[in-house]
């Protein structure tokens, strides 16, 4: 879908400029040459418009006047403003009103080019967080549980919600650190403020400090325009940090200084801004051996763990599993607009007993993937991936049965091991009707190795 660039310029020269330009480049254009022409077509058609170039200087209603109108009625619409007689006043007042930039005539088309693709790109981004924040169910992020260890965390999170200090979540790969984050800021006096993330193990290094603290025009090579950054997005919010162990301690020193002082300076400049954040952060490392390490700054670990809380894993709070499991059960068959589906006891033992080494989101996908593949009424022992039955098997030196409840102990490992293929494929062979062929392909393995392990084991079948 091509986008709409909405023109407001009295000069005819720089319309049909400009109107060239952009349609050269795919673009489709409309235009008017004055504020109310342009305040009377947004609010007719400003449903068309991806973005707008609006003109500083216009006869009666100027510019400034125009985009304080467009900010209140069309807030999701970026506008980059034009002048041929900019000033620094006027260039600080229209970012001030929320102009995206600032450009300078006479123009590059290069230059606007890129400046309008930075600013329908970041748009795009920001609206589609929006819905997907608008459409996930509210249950997608509920923290499930009632084990001792889980309950103790709660009150933690309650009393640091209420709390204005800086928290640090700790815990392992999968637990729902992030999750605990927005529990937090979702019952803190901040809650109608924003909820900023940034991942610093998924940002490269030469661009950490842009995105945290934001940039001026031309303070590297590509930063075409002045961008705000993470911590000026989360003003009077949270700004959550997620896996802030993989930091760089150049970027822990400027971090440091942010956190106590909340200012900062965008890269490339030297005004000062002041913020009013409240920081969360979140590893699943032992930040305690990384100091003795050298690799986190220790000032800033006591900074950060004004608060800390502990997200325990999912093995030392195996009494959650089962309402997880009928949590993720309800939650995602929704979500697939299937009818809800019963768990066999069976079932919930051998999970209740996996020792869930990825935690909570192994957990969920585990669930979602027995949701897909069972077409039974109700899910059981044979629907859970091999893998979990097999490691249940090693662990408790039980041989798991894929067609009933768990067997009684198994003598050897090898014989545990046997008993659980003899059992699986078994299984695998009715669910197919006896066809080796598709029972081969659907278990993934080759139809002659299937025949010589069916032999092995001993496995007549019709």
């Amino acid at each position: 879908m091509k986008h709409t660039i909405f023109i407001v310029d009295d000069e005819e020269s720089i319309r049909q400029a400009l109107r060239g330009v952009l349609e050269d480049d795919g673009y489709k254009t409309a235009e008017v040459a004055t504020g109310e022409d342009a305040l009377k077509w947004m609010a007719e058609e400003g449903h068309r418009a991806s973005a707008v170039l609006l003109d500083v200087w216009l006869p009666k209603m100027d510019g400034i006047e125009v985009l304080q109108n467009l900010r209140k009625t069309h807030p999701d619409i970026p506008v980059i403003v034009l002048s041929g007689h900019a000033t620094i006043d006027t260039a600080v007042k229209a970012t001030k009103l929320g102009a995206y930039h600032f450009v300078e005539k006479p123009f590059s088309a290069e230059h606007l080019l890129l400046t309008l693709g930075h600013a329908l790109k970041e748009n795009r981004l920001e609206q589609e967080n929006t819905r997907l924040r608008k459409d996930a169910p509210p249950t997608a992020r509920q923290i499930i549980g009632q084990s001792p260890l889980f309950l103790r965390m709660m009150d933690e999170i309650q009393s640091a919600a209420q709390s204005g200090a800086s928290v640090l979540v700790l815990g392992e790969n999968g637990t729902g650190k992030e999750s605990v984050a927005h529990l937090i800021h979702e019952q803190s006096p901040r809650k109608d403020g924003p909820f900023v993330e940034v991942n610093s193990a998924a940002i490269p290094e030469e661009l950490i400090e842009s995105e945290l603290f934001g940039h001026e025009a031309g303070s590297f090579t590509g930063a075409t325009g002045r961008k705000s950054g993470k911590f000026d997005q989360a003003h009077q919010g949270t700004l959550f940090l997620d896996e802030i162990g993989d930091m760089s301690l150049k970027t822990q020193a400027k971090m440091l200084r942010v956190v106590q002082e909340q200012r900062f300076e965008r890269v490339g400049g030297n005004k000062t801004i002041e913020v009013d954040v409240r920081v969360i952060a979140a590893t699943n490392k032992n930040l305690e051996e990384e100091i003795r390490q050298g690799n986190f700054r220790e000032d800033l670990y006591y900074r950060l763990a004004v608060l800390p809380i502990q997200v325990p894993p999912l093995r030392e709070r195996v009494g959650d599993v089962p309402l997880l499991v009928n949590h993720f059960l309800a939650h995602i068959t929704a979500a697939y607009r299937q009818k809800p589906r019963p768990i066999h006891p069976d079932a919930m033992a051998v999970l209740t007993r996996y020792h869930w080494p990825g935690n909570i989101r192994e957990l969920r996908n585990i669930v979602e993937r027995m949701i897909i593949m069972t077409r039974d009424p109700e899910i059981g022992v044979k629907d859970i991936p091999p893998a979990v039955t097999m490691a249940v098997s090693q662990q408790n030196g039980v041989a798991v049965s894929a067609v009933g409840p768990a067997a009684g102990l198994a003598g050897t490992y090898r014989e545990a091991k046997e008993a659980f293929e003899r059992a699986y494929i078994t299984a695998q062979l009715d669910r197919h009707g006896g066809n080796i062929s598709r029972t081969a392909e659907a278990i993934q393995m080759e139809r002659s190795n299937l025949h010589k392990k069916m032999k092995q084991l001993g496995i007549q079948h019709e």
